[in-house]
């Protein structure tokens, strides 16, 4: 098979894996000053750092051969896809290739499981090993791992990969056990917290009293499929709080389950709504980075987040007691909790109000969403009347919002809710 063919395959065979986003990396250093590659700059493919930056990289899978037969998986072992598998070699070329001419700044690498777990590491470890040793490449590099892969393979893994990450898969053990029964919830949980251990070690200076070596400096991530299963928002969300908890991971990905050839009489027959997919990476930037927990974000009996406006103005509309807001006097936690207000408008809040009174003029100079706002606040020269009190409000929000609706969910879907 020509190469061509092979990267047609196994790059269109890797676009299920939502987990790609390149942010929480460092630079790294060149023995003699002179490597190629680097984990900064703008790209020019689809992966987007949580502060919006575009970062292109190459991303494929190893090969899509699997003797797993997990029912979701269009590469599943009695899927009837073309086959196509890459050696080690090839995908160096190929990431230096393209890297040289401008299309990428690092490589994303996954694979479906062959002969075994740790033959299958192996594989994908030897690729950023000859990447960073052979070549001095000092560009991003992500390692998906494969959970039963011995600990010596997980751990040369982190010495090579900026970041690496496991795939949970699916939000419940026991979802697991029904949709992908050859696959061990416990078994991807341990492995998840030995990356946490050598991601901790390698930033504790007192263990040896020196640098410890570098170990995945962009840490761990996962992945879940939404929508396959009968499990329900809250229930996502709750995993992600406790697999943030527990595994300190820096990001949990949602991916949109989508329908696949042949399938099982045990999936949906369609694709939930994009939207629902969105509505939980909002969700969860709002348990990280705003004070809120999962009770507060998910209030109805269906365990459902609304579709129509985004999670935090859906707390809002329900807790209008507790507005307006007074900018200029409201302590941090309030005001991360005002609709159209990010972790980035309240540090600028917070800064200018210590130099003179906030009015209504200097929102458009913050930046902030007016029309999302000004219903919420109140400030020396503005107050919302008894907009709070109107029936209708929640259906203007809702029009707000329509706009935000029509982006690409891929896109959107990776930046903070305001």
């Amino acid at each position: 098979m020509q190469l061509k063919q092979k990267l047609e395959i196994l790059a269109d065979a890797a676009k299920y894996d939502a987990s790609c986003a390149s942010s929480g990396s460092d630079q790294r250093t060149s023995k003699d000053g002179k490597g190629i590659g680097s984990t900064t700059g703008m790209g020019i493919c689809h992966s987007y750092a949580p502060d919006g930056r575009c970062i292109s990289l190459l991303k494929i899978l190893l090969t899509n051969f699997c003797v797993y037969d997990c029912i979701y998986c269009v590469n599943r072992v009695s899927s009837n896809v073309a086959r196509a598998r890459f050696n080690v070699q090839e995908v160096v070329d190929l990431t230096l290739s393209f890297y040289r001419r401008n299309y990428i700044e690092g490589l994303f690498l996954s694979s479906g499981i062959i002969r075994n777990p740790d033959y299958t590491m192996e594989q994908v470890v030897e690729v950023a090993r000859v990447l960073r040793e052979v070549h001095d490449f000092r560009g991003y590099i992500h390692l998906k791992t494969i959970p039963d892969a011995s600990p010596e393979l997980m751990a040369r893994a982190g010495l090579y990969a900026d970041r690496l990450s496991i795939n949970v898969e699916l939000p419940t053990i026991a979802s697991l056990h029904t949709l992908a029964p050859e696959k061990d919830g416990q078994a991807i949980r341990r492995s998840m917290g030995h990356l946490r251990l050598k991601i901790d070690e390698s930033k504790d200076k007192t263990l040896t009293g020196k640098k410890p070596p570098r170990f995945a400096p962009g840490g761990q991530s996962t992945q879940m499929i939404v929508g396959a299963d009968t499990t329900d928002d809250r229930a996502i969300l709750d995993t992600s709080a406790n697999l943030y908890g527990a595994y300190r991971l820096r990001r949990v990905y949602y991916s949109a389950f989508s329908p696949i050839p042949d399938a099982s009489k045990m999936l949906p027959l369609k694709a939930p709504p994009l939207v629902r997919e969105h509505r939980l990476y909002q969700a969860d930037w709002l348990l990280r980075f705003y004070g809120f927990n999962t009770e507060e974000i998910v209030t109805g009996q269906d365990g459902m987040l609304d579709l129509d406006v985004d999670p935090k103005m859906a707390w809002a509309l329900q807790h209008r007691e507790q507005f307006p807001v007074d900018l200029n006097r409201a302590p941090k936690a309030m005001l991360l909790r005002v609709p159209g207000l990010g972790v980035t408008s309240v540090a600028r809040i917070l800064s200018a109000r210590r130099v003179r009174a906030i009015r209504h003029d200097d929102l458009a100079r913050l930046r902030v969403s007016l029309k999302k706002i000004l219903p919420f606040v109140v400030l020396p020269d503005y107050h919302p009347g008894h907009r709070l009190d109107q029936h209708d409000l929640q259906q203007q929000m809702q029009q707000v919002q329509k706009v935000q609706q029509v982006m690409p969910p891929q896109q959107f879907g990776l930046f903070e809710p305001v």
